[in-house]
């Protein structure tokens, strides 16, 4: 028994040797495992500035309030406090592959209100996706939507107006007309009173 396990522990002591020296071998050969590996340093992206999306730059429209625009897409990187009508969104990311992506959105105010929305330097920004674009024409379609309810809410305020106005009027005039009744009966009165005193005299 003691020799099986003398003769199983040789055998095993002799492969690691022989292991080893292959392992040394190749080890010390030329072939470097380095040479076919497309080994890089990672590098994040590094973005700077405001981040905007096509989506939301659509949903500007003219007549807008400062806090509105800020509600859709969030402060501006610069206001000049020499033309605090002008808001400058600029973004600027050098991204990990090397390639920059820069873009710069310009929207000028007049009087409180977004008088001018310049996107020429937003060229580098990404398309809208498919689910953003039916988002857009579902907000559209949402803000048509509200907007004949806003109207169809003000015309019956004003029917209802003109109904109480009309209302208001009739009322006002069978009033009056009631007493101009009441007074000329009262007057017709005091004339017959009058001419019943003389007759007495």
């Amino acid at each position: 028994m003691n020799k099986i396990t003398l003769i199983t522990f040789l055998s095993l002591f002799l492969g690691a040797c022989s292991a080893s020296k292959y392992v040394s071998d190749v080890s010390s050969s030329d072939f470097s495992w380095l040479s076919i590996l497309p080994l890089k340093p990672y590098k994040a992206d590094t973005p700077q500035g405001s981040v905007l999306r096509r989506f939301t730059i659509n949903q500007l429209k003219t007549g807008m309030s400062k806090r509105q625009v800020q509600d859709i897409i969030g402060q501006p990187s610069i206001i000049d406090p020499f033309h605090n009508n002008q808001w400058d969104y600029i973004h600027y990311t050098t991204l990990g592959s090397g390639d920059i992506v820069n873009y710069r959105l310009i929207l000028t105010f007049t009087e409180g209100k977004l008088s001018n929305i310049n996107t020429d330097g937003i060229g580098s920004l990404p398309e809208m996706t498919d689910k953003e674009k039916a988002q857009g024409v579902a907000h559209i379609a949402e803000k048509k939507r509200l907007e004949e309810v806003r109207i169809a809410e003000k015309e019956t305020e004003a029917t209802i107006a003109e109904e109480r106005r009309v209302a208001k009027e009739k009322t006002e005039a069978k009033i009056e007309g009631g007493n101009r009744i009441t007074k000329a009966k009262e007057e017709a009165h005091t004339a017959k009173e009058k001419i019943q005193t003389k007759a007495l005299e």
